[in-house]
């Protein structure tokens, strides 16, 4: 099946469209977002209706038919030419995301070469059939298969916004579905592109994307032609998404919120360590769902501990992401991520806890870095288990180093949280690192790092950070269903 090329051949940055059944589509109106270092308005881009909801369902249906059965070697190949494009286009995508979501150029090149790597490494997964009952019984053979759903839908967020995009739109059509993308209205740009630029290796109707606002979400979830929903936010919105879900049994992948800790024992070294864990837990502004949210250091090495990761941050310049490499903070994407972490700055002050680095006054922060949304790093010293800060999940550049001294409460208390996506442990005893990471409540465990992904690797959430599996095998049958088949000879009975 040849794709459709009524798409332009060169991607035009400046101008934004739906992509629904192989075409570039206008709307009647539309949306900008604002920069978030500078406050002016980025391009428009479309606010989406039902009428083209539909159109984008009713493409994707009559399109996923034929795309099911698409060789699996083809697939594969569609999305390593995806990946090889977007690298080609690498500088115009990093530019484009430090307008739309606010992070240095240094790190939206990251974010590119990540997004690159992560289409490659799903292009090589496999999901062949398992063989249940055939050597023993040579007449009957008994396997299951996994089968596409058929149309799937992922909803982006807007902290890693094309990252997160291919991390849905792989799995999706590898394993034989069409792709609907929804990228948040606070950086919508870089999905748009991603699924324009898709119309050279992909059938029409395979990928496409909509632009909208928050009333576009639930008409995609409730859509009776969607059959499988994968959204990344926070554990409110997941919540609504399920529900709606629920209503036409989709099968739904949720990735929520976290409050990610890092254990950091005796043995480590605070000079080596606390840049590093400081660094975890600032990157993108500190918005990243498995961003280090907590640090619990030993009380042994507390005081170095905090020094070390007080120094550290002194050195971060803050600033517009295309102001100079030197830059490696960007302000909070949005005004109301901004006004939340405000809120949170101010109920530190106000419960008198000591911000050992940093100001809760965000005027000093605008004063150096320009008039955007730009919030100075803090790290609050030791405040109690029950604050806010400690409790809650910032998704801003502060956070809380905590002290501890007996490894069984430690536990007990990275434990007591409602969220249970991410934890790490720092030290150089492996039999302790393996001892403390057992019994933590989280999907992923990292030892001496912390927030490292890959193709191949399942990423889930415990308790209320998720349901379900991205990544890996697990995540490539999240787009599928089982269906097993016995087959007996009926010549042979």
């Amino acid at each position: 099946m040849a794709p459709d090329r009524t798409a332009p051949q060169r991607l035009d940055f400046g101008a934004y469209y739906n992509v629904i059944g192989g075409r570039l589509a206008t709307t009647t109106r539309t949306l900008a977002s604002k920069n978030p270092s500078t406050l002016a308005d980025n391009p428009p881009f479309p606010l989406s209706t039902a009428d083209d909801v539909d159109q984008a369902v009713e493409a994707a249906r009559s399109a996923a038919a034929q795309w099911a059965h698409t060789a699996w070697s083809e697939r594969q190949a569609a999305l390593v030419a995806l990946a090889g494009a977007v690298e080609e286009l690498s500088d115009d995508f990093a530019k484009l995301l430090v307008h739309e979501q606010g992070k240095p150029l240094w790190l939206a090149r990251h974010e590119v070469a990540e997004a690159v790597r992560l289409l490659r490494g799903t292009a090589q997964l496999e999901l062949p059939d398992t063989e249940i009952e055939s050597v023993e019984a040579p007449y009957r053979r008994v396997f299951s298969r996994h089968v596409p759903l058929g149309v799937a839908v992922g909803i982006v967020p807007w902290n890693y916004p094309l990252y997160l995009a291919v991390g849905k739109l792989g799995p999706a059509v590898l394993a034989g579905n069409a792709f609907v993308l929804k990228p948040s209205p606070f950086t919508p740009y870089t999905g748009l592109k991603l699924a324009e630029l898709a119309q050279r290796f992909f059938p029409p109707g395979v990928v496409q994307a909509l632009g909208g606002d928050d009333r576009l979400g639930p008409l995609l979830t409730a859509h009776p032609g969607v059959d499988k929903v994968s959204f990344t936010g926070s554990t409110d919105t997941g919540k609504k998404v399920m529900a709606a879900c629920s209503q036409t049994l989709k099968r739904v992948t949720l990735e929520l919120g976290g409050n990610d800790a890092a254990v950091v024992c005796r043995s480590v070294d605070p000079a080596v360590v606390g840049p590093k864990v400081a660094l975890l837990a600032l990157i993108n502004s500190g918005q990243i769902c498995i961003a280090v949210k907590r640090v619990y250091v030993h009380a042994s090495i507390f005081d170095a501990m905090l020094a070390a990761m007080i120094a550290f941050v002194k050195t971060l310049k803050l600033g517009d992401g295309l102001a100079g490499d030197d830059v490696m903070l960007g302000p909070v994407t949005n005004e109301l991520q901004f006004a939340k972490v405000k809120d949170l700055l101010a109920d530190i002050t106000a419960q008198g806890q000591t911000i050992a680095v940093g100001s809760a006054d965000v005027a000093s922060a605008d004063a150096a870095a320009g008039k955007g949304f730009f919030i100075a790093p803090a790290i609050v010293d030791n405040p109690p288990d029950t604050s806010r800060i400690v409790v809650e999940e910032p998704f801003g550049p502060v956070f809380p180093v905590l002290k501890w001294s007996d490894e069984a409460d430690v536990v007990r208390r990275v434990n007591d949280t409602a969220a249970g996506l991410g934890a790490s442990v720092w030290t150089t005893d492996m039999g302790q690192a393996s001892r403390i990471g057992k019994q933590l409540k989280a999907g992923n465990v990292w030892i001496n790092t912390h927030g490292e992904l890959q193709a191949n690797a399942p990423f889930a959430g415990h308790k209320a950070s998720g349901v379900g599996v991205a990544f890996g095998t697990d995540g490539l049958k999240s787009y599928c269903n089982v269906q097993t088949v016995y087959m007996t000879h009926l010549d042979k009975e």
